[in-house]
Order: structure tokens, then C-alpha cells, then sequence
């Protein structure tokens, strides 16, 4: 019985003794698999592919309508030129050669009256005619009479037929400004005769151009 005893307990010995390099490959194998794998795992990391950047996005689309320029300033307003007289045979000569060709006609009354009858008229529309011709003229319509009557009283009457006058002047669209009247009475007879023809002459009212 020892002898058995003895016997196993050696065969026990032996089989551990086996068993302990067995163990000790495993474990280094085991190991050695663990190493493979940290050093491929490291490789794999290291070899990643770059990633290649994202195209830059495109600006967003405005939606808002461009920007309209200012509207141009309006015209600077010329002013119109002054109106051109135009030369004609009075622009050289002196007002006392105008007057002596008489460009303004006279205008005849009946006795002891200021008014204007139909000849009156139309020659003092031509004469208004003569002055748009000649815008800068300046007029003076003289009031005459014949002999017969009291100084005093043909200075009224003269006076009398020279406003009436400018009133048709003015009437026709001529300035006032441009008409002054004055009155002789009888102190300027066209014919001095005492004779009904002379005095017919003298009842007038006399155009003359005092300022051009």
C-alpha cells in the first residue's frame, strides 16, 4: 500500500511538472497575439486617409432689388435773352430827324370836342403798330386848338384831347408809361390863317417821339 501511495503521489509531481510549461506557452502566446494586434491597430491609425476639405459654400442669392441710382437733378432753368431790337432806318439817326419825317401820323378833331371819330381811330392804330416796331420809343401826344376861344379855356380842351388819346393808346395794349400828354391850347397853330380850312388843321392832337 505505501508502495502505491508512493507511486501516485510521484505521478501527481510529474504531471504538474508537465503542466507548468503548457501554461507558460499559452500565456506567451496569448500575449504575443495582443502585441500583433496593438502594433496593426497602430498602423491602421496611422495610415487613415486624408479627408479631403469640403468645397467653399457658394454666397446666398440676394433677394433684394439692386441699389437704383438718384434721379438726375432737373435742368438749371435758362433764362430767356433779352429781346433783340432790330436795326431799322431809326435806329441811327437822332430823335429830331425821326420826328421831322413824322412816323406817327396826327389826329384831327371837330370843333369844340375831344372825341375820337372812326379815321381817329384807325390811324392811331397804326400808329401803335410803328411803336411795338420800336419798343423803346417814348411818346408825347400833344394837345392842340385853333384860335378861336380864351387861352385858358383851349388849355383845358387840349388837354382834354391829348388823355383821350393815350386812353385809346392804352386801350390797345400800349404801356402807359411809354404815352405822356401835354396841352398848347393855340399857342402852336399848324396854319396861322383865320380860315375854317386853317382851323380844322389846328384841332389836333400831335404825335412826337421824345425818348427811344
Amino acid at each position: 500500500m505505501k508502495c502505491l501511495v508512493g507511486h501516485d503521489s510521484e505521478r501527481s509531481y510529474v504531471n504538474q511538472n508537465n503542466e507548468q510549461p503548457r501554461i507558460n506557452r499559452s500565456t506567451t502566446t496569448l500575449l504575443m497575439l495582443l502585441f500583433l494586434a496593438g502594433v496593426l491597430g497602430q498602423a491602421c491609425v496611422g495610415t487613415t486617409p486624408p479627408v479631403e476639405p469640403e468645397p467653399p459654400a457658394a454666397p446666398p442669392t440676394s433677394t433684394t432689388d439692386p441699389p437704383r441710382r438718384p434721379p438726375s437733378p432737373p435742368p438749371i432753368p435758362v433764362e430767356p435773352a433779352p429781346p433783340v431790337i432790330p436795326e431799322d432806318e431809326f435806329s441811327a439817326r437822332t430823335l429830331e430827324e425821326i420826328n421831322r419825317d413824322a412816323p406817327l401820323e396826327p389826329i384831327f378833331f371837330q370843333y369844340d370836342s375831344s372825341q375820337l371819330d372812326e379815321a381817329a381811330r384807325q390811324i392811331i392804330e397804326n400808329n401803335v403798330d410803328v411803336l411795338r416796331s420800336n419798343p423803346t420809343w417814348i411818346i408825347t401826344v400833344e394837345g392842340h386848338c385853333d384860335q378861336r376861344g380864351t387861352p385858358e379855356y383851349n388849355l383845358a380842351l387840349g388837354e382834354r384831347r391829348a388823355l383821350s388819346v393815350q386812353e385809346h393808346l392804352v386801350s390797345l395794349g400800349l404801356n402807359a408809361a411809354r404815352v405822356r400828354t401835354v396841352s398848347y391850347g393855340k399857342e402852336f397853330p399848324f396854319d396861322p390863317a383865320d380860315t375854317d380850312e386853317a382851323h380844322a388843321s389846328n384841332r389836333r392832337a400831335h404825335f412826337v417821339v421824345t425818348e427811344r
